[in-house]
């Protein structure tokens, strides 16, 4: 079973406000809640494949734009 991370996180990243993020996350938390102990296993190792891409990514873009604002 393959999960959506990035809809949901793109989901939230679009939220009008912090009620409709909090909606979005508890749609995960119910999904979580809703699988068998194997899935929630599977679950966790795809998010955390998930974030871990996501954190290396805004990494990667944060270091390519930091310098732009310094002088040559």
């Amino acid at each position: 079973m393959e999960f959506d991370f990035k809809r949901y996180h793109i989901r939230s990243i679009n939220a009008a406000d912090g009620k409709e993020r909090a909606a979005i996350n508890q749609e995960l938390k119910d999904l979580y809640n809703s699988l068998t102990e194997e899935q929630q296993d599977e679950f966790n190792r795809q998010l955390q494949h998930f974030l871990s891409k996501e954190v290396g990514r805004i990494k990667s873009d944060y270091e390519s734009v930091s310098g732009l604002d310094r002088a040559n």
